[in-house]
């Protein structure tokens, strides 16, 4: 059965394994351009909170951006009656203010079976009152351009510099499709944000006199992103207090050196053990991420490896052996949860510290 507004969209297929946060998953920019299947059997159940609402810094309080970004949902039920104390709307009446289709009745875990199996591929979402012409959806998608080609930055970056807080000290973002609750972990170590477009070079990003950068997540292939890795290898030269997060950490790995590959189904939910090597202790991660950092290319670089995967041994945290930057491949914001790595964070705010104290 189809939900949400009617049309017809064409996307990556994914999966996420996650047990709640559909609010949070869906505005979440790194799932641009893809169609998002939830494993979870029912959906909807607490509806949509009011898009409207924002903390005291102006950062909304429950959406990860201004916008659903996800293409197309693919649920297995979908709970037409939602109830919570800040219920605002259904989750078929906001896909449908958004224009953004549903489909619900599907054996959403056979679809995960089958992403496992054969990796994430190309798919078409219909949803329409008449007769759908399915060949005609077909010759579609096989004309449509892949996933791995598709240039992200200007559909998800800010398009000019935003600042939150009154802070004295800067933190600046640079924008690759950040989540608003790396924004709120920013502001609550104490430093303003300032949020600029992806590709702002060197110069700008020092005009602001930063204490501290954050790459952020976000869409897409990495080595799309040229203009970000080329200030963020400055930044390494620069020993400016640094934090990769999610596609940030990819280009952080890219600015020193090594190299990133395609996941053949990523990794997307709540639930993903990752072990931190200094202390050899296991932390549960939020993550959302297509693309990794390849281990073996971080022997021709300056970076240790600081966290790896428990399931598949990938890279999921680098530290470099002489700078002040760190780079995490899942979400230390962790929205929706777990919380487990939001020490990270106050990492880098000792980081930015630990520069302070030298200096004086």
């Amino acid at each position: 059965m189809g939900f949400g507004y009617p049309k017809t969209i064409f996307g990556e297929i994914v999966f996420n394994t996650g047990m709640v946060g559909y609010t949070e998953t869906l505005t979440d920019p790194s799932y641009a351009g893809q169609i998002l299947t939830l494993t979870y059997p029912l959906i909807g159940n607490y509806g949509v909170p009011d898009p409207d609402t924002v903390d005291e810094s102006g950062i909304s309080s429950y959406f990860e951006s201004d916008r659903i970004q996800v293409r197309g949902l693919v649920v297995h039920e979908l709970s037409e009656v939602a109830s919570h104390w800040n219920l605002k709307m259904t989750l078929d009446e906001w896909l449908y203010n958004e224009g953004v289709p549903g489909i619900s009745g599907i054996d959403t875990r056979q679809i995960t079976k089958t992403l496992r199996t054969s990796g994430v591929m190309m798919a078409a979402l219909t949803v329409s009152d008449s007769e759908i012409d399915v060949e005609h959806v077909k010759k579609q998608l096989a004309e449509t351009m892949p996933y791995t080609s598709e240039q992200f930055m200007n559909q998800v970056s800010t398009k000019n510099a935003q600042s939150f807080g009154t802070e004295k000290d800067n933190i600046v973002v640079i924008d690759t499709g950040v989540k608003n609750a790396i924004l709120r972990n920013i502001r609550d170590l104490g430093y303003n944000v300032v949020k600029l477009p992806w590709d702002a070079p060197i110069d700008v990003v020092l005009s602001h006199n930063p204490k501290g950068v954050v790459f952020s997540n976000g869409p897409g292939d990495p080595e799309n992103c040229l203009p970000t890795v080329q200030t963020a290898k400055q930044l390494i030269e620069k020993n400016v207090p640094t934090l990769g997060i999610c596609l940030g950490a990819q280009i952080i790995g890219l600015a020193g050196g090594a190299s990133t590959y395609k996941l053949k189904y990523g990794h997307r939910g709540q639930n993903k053990s990752c072990v931190n090597l200094a202390n050899n202790q296991v932390y549960v991660t939020s993550q959302n991420h297509g693309y990794g950092i390849d281990p073996d290319s971080l022997k021709n670089t300056d970076f240790d490896l600081w966290f790896t995967n428990v399931d598949d041994d990938t890279v999921e945290g680098i530290r470099h052996k002489n700078k002040k930057v760190i780079a995490v491949q899942f979400h230390p914001e962790a929205s929706p949860g777990p919380y487990d790595c939001k020490y990270v964070f106050e990492e880098l705010d000792r980081l930015i510290k630990e520069g302070d104290s030298n200096q004086k």
